[in-house]
């Protein structure tokens, strides 16, 4: 059995490059990719959501949800 060895930064470049990876070109999409938070298309702004790693997606929707549930509580 294999372990699954963690991606060289080149390989992460190569990921981040490639427009296939990029829907509209502002959701990162690539299921090669097990980074929950990878760098934003322009890397000084920070960093986006990884849509196709389900963790991510549960994450960012269970954090939608608290808001919502906090700013209607605050009304």
């Amino acid at each position: 059995m294999e372990f699954s060895k963690e991606p060289s930064e080149e390989e992460k470049n190569n990921w981040h490059n490639d427009s296939n990876n990029w829907v509209w070109g502002m959701f990162y999409y690539n299921p090669k990719d097990k980074r929950m938070f990878p760098p934003k298309k322009i890397k000084e702004l920070g960093w986006t959501i990884n849509f196709a790693n389900s963790n991510s997606v549960f994450l960012c929707v269970v954090l939608i949800l608290v808001l919502m549930i906090i700013s209607e509580s605050v009304k």
